[in-house]
């Protein structure tokens, strides 16, 4: 496993500021050795900025919030947005909620951004980007959104489904980053760390 190659004598900590386990799995993916730490910010929108801006602005925010705790850091930080024509679909707030979030997916394309921030916590040196996926549905039956919503947490996904579990039933194709569905996309992440010093291999 490699991790940084430090500028002065002592090596960087790597710190993701998430909680989700689909981003500890993508970076367990990448080999890199890091600390997670929750940024718990308010992650209210911005009804000036359009959803591109949204995920970049959140990520931001939350490298921020855990860049003032620390020092000698390389801080990653994300948030993915669900859109679908022009509305965001956040987290569900209840399970009927989720249902009727994926009945107006449901034969439908929609767009998955996720914005995300490398924040160097000694130089204040930042980078901030977002990838756009998009992800066409099937037409999705009643019958299966009640089972789906019944078996799987929704509750914690944007948009109530995931691509890499049993969502991954209800998506017919995707242009772009599978990976940024998941919640991080891995390409442009590591051509952004290489800049900050950072490589896996």
């Amino acid at each position: 496993m490699l991790n940084l190659v430090q500028h002065d004598k002592k090596m960087k900590q790597i710190i993701l500021a998430s909680q989700s386990p689909r981003r500890k799995q993508l970076l367990d993916q990448l080999g890199l050795k890091y600390k997670v730490v929750t940024s718990n910010i308010d992650e209210k929108m911005n009804p000036r900025l359009k959803p591109r801006s949204q995920a970049e602005n959140l990520s931001l925010q939350k490298a921020e919030k855990v860049a003032n705790k620390y020092q000698n850091a390389i801080i990653i930080a994300a948030d993915t947005l669900v859109v679908l024509k022009d509305e965001i679909l956040g987290k569900p707030t209840s399970i009927q909620h989720a249902k009727k979030m994926l009945e107006k997916l449901s034969g439908k394309k929609h767009i998955v951004i996720t914005g995300f921030t490398v924040f160097d916590t000694d130089s204040k040196k930042s980078t901030t980007d977002s990838v756009v996926t998009n992800v066409y549905m099937r037409k999705i039956s009643k019958r299966e959104i009640e089972s789906y919503t019944a078996k799987e947490d929704v509750m914690d996904k944007a948009g109530a489904y995931a691509i890499q579990e049993k969502g991954a039933v209800f998506v017919e194709k995707i242009e772009g980053d599978f990976s940024n569905v998941v919640g991080l996309p891995l390409f442009q992440l590591m051509q952004t760390l290489t800049k900050f010093r950072i490589t896996v291999l």
